[in-house]
């Protein structure tokens, strides 16, 4: 797997206003289930997020459905079993990690789970004070080759 999707990727591809809108569209719209992936978990990100934003931005449920289609589509999806969840945990736990860097340490994990080159984020500070197996591969979208 090459290419790893973070949650801020995706909802800046789907709103068309967002600052960050056009390299993230670039880099999903040329992604495909054998060279891209993202975690099954920002499946419900991405749907909190489009729902959850104050009008007039906010998305339905069945918009919501629909992109997260799209996304289903186009990445292949990575969850953590059990054990790798426990895993992921722990190793947060030792690397001093603490509150929400803990949905990054989950996503970071679903990467290196899928093998992935690199983890294209916008939120590229939270994910460089994870463990440097995942720190090392990430990019910014408008770094995307």
């Amino acid at each position: 797997m090459k290419d790893f999707l973070d949650t801020s990727v995706l909802v800046a591809a789907f709103y068309v206003d967002h600052p960050s809108h056009q390299p993230s569209f670039d880099l999903f719209i040329r992604c495909n289930k054998i060279e891209a992936c993202c975690a099954m978990h920002s499946l419900a990100e991405v749907y909190a997020t489009l729902t959850g934003m104050p009008a007039p931005r906010r998305a339905g449920g069945d918009q919501a459905l629909l992109f997260i289609s799209n996304i289903r589509e186009r990445l292949t999806l990575v969850a953590l079993d059990e054990q790798e969840y426990s895993y992921a945990l722990e190793s947060s736990a030792a690397a001093g990690l603490h509150g929400g860097a803990i949905y990054d340490a989950v996503l970071g994990h679903c990467a290196l789970k899928a093998g992935a080159e690199t983890v294209y984020t916008w939120n590229t500070k939270d994910f460089l004070r994870l463990p440097q197996a995942i720190a090392a591969r990430v990019k910014r979208p408008d770094a995307a080759a």
